[in-house]
């Protein structure tokens, strides 16, 4: 009776490591930590001419607002089949007449692959008045199963631009 009981105590108990295995390894890209968006990439001063060039913080093909934000923290769980999870905390204005303000933003999520976007739902999520937000959703088009240089962007459904990046686990 000991030895039947320990083997079907043994079986379920590799019945269970194998089922934690296999949902742990659905997962394709973790996000841990969030930077918020500056808007000027660099400001280049020509010596001979004066001439000042200033570049916009684009990216992956994605303008950064015209403003700076910050952002708290952010967690981020992508799964295989494209179900996003975001948790994000004080994503809010950082400068400017509206510092420490949402200005009644809605933001949603594209994960970049090389330069492939797979996005949440553009219609966004409205921000609360602190800035933080949850989206959970399926992104499209389904990301590939390797995900070459993984960028998570928090972007506004307004324009499009980023607000937060969040920044990769790697294993």
């Amino acid at each position: 009776m000991k030895k039947s009981l320990f083997a079907c105590a043994f079986v379920v108990l590799i019945g269970l490591l194998s089922a934690s295995s296999v949902l742990a390894d659905d997962i394709l890209i973790k996000f841990k930590g969030g930077i918020g968006a500056i808007p000027i990439s660099n400001v280049a001063v020509n010596a001979t001419t004066g001439a000042v060039t200033v570049n916009r913080n684009i990216v992956r093909g994605v303008n950064s607002p015209g403003q700076i934000w910050r952002i708290e923290d952010l967690d981020a769980t992508i799964k295989t089949n494209g179900d996003i999870s975001v948790a994000g905390n004080g994503l809010v204005l950082a400068g400017g007449d509206s510092i420490g303000r949402t200005t009644g933003q809605s933001v949603f999520a594209t994960l970049f692959c090389g330069t492939t976007g797979h996005s949440t739902n553009t219609t966004g999520i409205p921000l609360e008045l602190n800035g933080d937000f949850k989206i959970d959703d399926v992104l499209t088009p389904i990301p590939p199963a390797d995900c070459a240089s993984p960028v998570l962007l928090i972007r506004t459904a307004g324009s499009g631009n980023w607000f937060a990046a969040g920044i990769p686990v790697f294993k």
